[in-house]
C-alpha cells in the first residue's frame, strides 16, 4: 500500500468538526469512515486538480493550503480563492462533470479523497451528511458574493484589511493564533486575488507597518491592531 492509497478514519481525524457532520451516531459515522476512502498527498506548486479535467471527486484538505485560479480573457492566471486544512474543494466541477479551475498546493499538503457518487449514494441515506454538504455549496455562494463586494465597492486598505482578518479568523479556528500568521501565498498571489497590483498590496502592507497595525517579518504577519483593521472595513465598530 502506497502512501497516496492509506486508509483514513473521519472519526479519528481532528479537524472532524470542520468539514463533516457534527451529532453523527456511531454506525452513520462509520459509514462516513467508508466514504472516505484514500488520502492524496501533494507537493508544493503540483497541481491537484485542473480545468477541464473529469470531476469524480471533492477533496478535504487534510494539511496544507491550496489556491484556486482560472485563466483570464488575457492569458493571466486569476487567483479565485485559498483553502486550507478542514475545508473542502472540487465543487466547481459538480455543475458539468468537469473541473472550472486550477487546485495548486502553496505547501506539501494533503487531501482526502470522497468520490461523489459515493457521497451522492450515502447523503440519500444520512440526512445530515445531505444537509452539510448543501451547506458547503452555500458557504461557497457567499464566499463568491464576499468577493464580489470586496472587489466592486473597496479600497486597496480595505480589501487588504478584509483578507488578513478573514485569513487569521479561520486559522484560529483551526487552533492557531488568534493574531499571528504565516503567509503561505506570495503577495502577487494576494494581488492576484483581491484585484490589486503587487506594488499596491506592498505598499498597503508597509502602511499597515508604519500605523503599528501589523508587523512584517518576510511572511511572517503580526497583528498588533485588530480594531484598525475592522474599522477600515466598518468605520462604526
Amino acid at each position: 500500500m502506497t502512501p497516496q492509497t492509506i486508509k483514513v478514519a473521519c472519526s479519528n481525524c481532528n479537524l472532524r468538526e470542520l468539514c463533516m457532520p457534527v451529532g453523527l451516531n456511531p454506525e452513520e459515522l462509520a459509514r462516513i469512515d467508508d466514504l472516505v476512502a484514500t488520502r492524496r498527498k501533494v507537493k508544493r506548486r503540483e497541481t491537484l486538480f485542473r480545468n477541464g479535467e473529469r470531476f469524480t471527486s471533492l477533496y478535504a484538505i487534510r494539511t496544507g493550503v491550496f489556491k484556486t485560479r482560472v485563466a483570464s480573457e488575457d492569458g493571466r492566471d486569476q487567483v479565485t480563492g485559498f483553502q486550507m486544512a478542514g475545508e473542502i474543494i472540487g465543487l466547481d466541477g459538480i455543475v458539468n462533470d468537469h473541473h472550472t479551475c486550477d487546485a495548486v498546493a502553496l505547501e506539501d499538503a494533503e487531501v482526502c479523497v470522497m468520490p461523489f457518487d459515493r457521497i451522492e449514494e450515502l447523503s440519500r441515506e444520512v440526512t445530515s451528511l445531505q444537509r452539510h454538504v448543501h451547506q458547503i455549496m452555500s458557504r461557497e455562494i457567499v464566499r463568491e458574493h464576499g468577493v464580489m463586494l470586496l472587489l466592486g465597492s473597496m479600497r486597496a486598505d480595505e480589501r487588504l484589511a478584509a483578507f488578513l482578518l478573514n485569513l487569521v479568523e479561520r486559522l484560529h479556528a483551526r487552533g492557531f493564533s488568534k493574531s499571528e500568521l504565516m503567509l503561505r501565498m506570495t503577495r502577487e498571489e494576494i494581488g492576484s486575488y483581491l484585484g490589486l497590483k503587487l506594488e499596491t498590496v506592498s505598499r498597503t502592507l508597509s502602511k499597515f507597518v508604519d500605523d503599528r497595525i501589523v508587523e512584517v517579518d518576510m511572511r511572517n504577519v503580526r497583528i498588533l491592531d485588530a480594531d484598525a483593521l475592522r474599522r477600515m472595513i466598518n468605520p462604526t465598530v
